[in-house]
C-alpha cells in the first residue's frame, strides 16, 4: 500500500457511506488525496459520490446481499485496479429487551452488522494485495452490557471476534485487520435520543462531551496507515470504557 500523494493515492471502499460516520470517513480520505468507493443502500449514493469529484464513485448495494457487495467490490476494482482499504461501517441498530425482542430485528441486526462485514471481506479480498488494510467499526456495547441492546451488542461483539480471526488469517497476505470502536458520537443514529438520555450518557464520559464523526474518521485514517498494527482494538470513546 502506498501513501497518498499525487497520483499514488490509496483506494478505499467504505460501506454505510451515505451519512454519519461512513460519510465522514469517505470525506476525510478524499480530502487527503485518496480515492473512495462509497457504498450504501440508498440509490442516491451514486449522485452524492459524483458530486464529490472524480476521485469518488458511488455504488448502491445492501451488504446483506452477497450479489450486491460483489458488484460493489468489482466496480471499485474496475475503476481503479484494486482496493487498498476496506472500511466495514454499515450498521443497523434495533433495540428491545430479550423477552420482548422482535426476532426479525435480531436476524436483521446480525445479517447487517456481522454477516455484512464477512460478505464484504470475502468479496474484497480478490482485489486486495500486500499492504492492504481492513477496518471494522465496532461499538462500546460489544464490550459492555446495556439493557435493551442484545441485537446490537451481540452483533458488534461478534465483529470484534471476527476481527481477531481475520487478523491472524490474513497476516500472511500482508493484510492488516483492526477494530475501531467509537463511543457516543453525534450522528443520525444518536439524534433521535432525548436531551435527558444524551445528558445521562455524557455524564459517564470522562471528557464530558459527545464525539464528532470527523474525529472518528481521523482515527480510521491513522489506522489505515499503521503498517505494524493488526488485530488491535482502538477505543475512540472519550474514556467511556474506562468509566463503565
Amino acid at each position: 500500500m502506498v501513501e497518498a500523494s499525487g497520483t499514488s493515492s490509496r483506494r478505499w471502499l467504505v460501506t454505510g457511506a451515505s451519512r454519519g460516520l461512513g460519510r465522514a470517513i469517505a470525506a476525510t480520505a478524499l480530502a487527503r488525496g485518496d480515492r473512495v468507493c462509497l457504498v450504501a443502500r440508498d440509490k442516491g449514493i451514486v449522485e452524492a459520490a459524483s458530486a464529490l469529484g472524480q476521485d469518488a464513485i458511488g455504488v448502491a448495494a445492501d451488504v446483506t446481499r452477497e450479489e450486491d457487495i460483489r458488484r460493489a467490490c468489482a466496480a471499485a476494482a474496475e475503476q481503479w485496479g484494486g482496493i487498498d482499504i476496506l472500511v466495514n461501517n454499515a450498521g443497523l441498530h434495533r433495540g428491545g429487551r430479550v423477552d420482548s425482542l422482535d426476532l426479525d430485528d435480531w436476524e436483521q441486526s446480525l445479517a447487517t452488522n456481522l454477516g455484512g462485514p464477512m460478505k464484504t471481506v470475502r468479496n474484497a479480498l480478490p482485489f486486495m494485495g500486500e499492504g492492504g488494510a481492513i477496518i471494522n467499526i465496532g461499538a462500546v456495547v460489544g464490550f459492555r452490557g446495556f439493557p435493551g441492546d442484545s441485537c446490537y451488542g451481540a452483533s458488534k461483539a461478534g465483529l470484534a471476534g471476527l476481527t481477531q480471526v481475520l487478523a491472524v488469517e490474513l497476516a500472511r497476505q500482508g493484510i492488516r485487520v483492526n477494530l475501531v470502536v467509537p463511543g457516543f458520537v453525534s450522528t443520525e443514529m444518536t439524534q433521535g435520543l432525548s436531551e435527558r438520555a444524551k445528558s445521562a450518557i455524557i455524564a459517564k464520559i470522562p471528557l464530558r462531551r459527545m464525539g464528532d464523526a470527523e474525529e472518528i474518521a481521523d482515527v480510521c485514517w491513522w489506522v489505515a496507515g499503521s503498517t505494524y498494527m493488526t488485530g488491535s482494538v482502538i477505543m475512540t470513546d472519550g474514556g467511556l470504557m474506562c468509566s463503565l
